[in-house]
């Protein structure tokens, strides 16, 4: 369950981040308050899911997942520059999370 709370979080997020393009540097009202609420509960669901998870490995997964993710959509959906770097250090980001989640308690 910790895992799903943790996906969630890492979903809304990502959609807050994204609706933040959108806030015209928060000038735009919805966009702004929405990004403000997904943000709100993106960090109620990652305290949820620390009720299982080490903070050390849920963050990192979080953050870093989180910012792979917004890579991706920057590229796909808002027109971004995709180059090899890029590529290679989502790579690295993707890398370090599943290399702290075999580290964590569990194994």
């Amino acid at each position: 369950m910790e895992w799903l709370l943790l996906i969630l979080a890492i979903v809304t997020e990502v959609a807050g981040t994204s609706l933040l393009k959108y806030s015209d540097g928060m000038r735009n009202l919805f966009p702004t308050l929405g990004s403000l609420m997904l943000y709100l509960i993106s960090l109620a669901l990652l305290g949820l899911a620390l009720n299982k998870l080490e903070v050390s490995v849920a963050y990192a997964i979080w953050s870093g997942l989180g910012t792979a993710l917004i890579v991706i959509i920057g590229i796909a959906w808002l027109g971004e520059a995709m180059t090899w770097t890029k590529i290679l250090f989502i790579a690295f980001i993707v890398i370090g999370a599943i290399g702290l989640n075999l580290t964590g308690e569990a194994h």
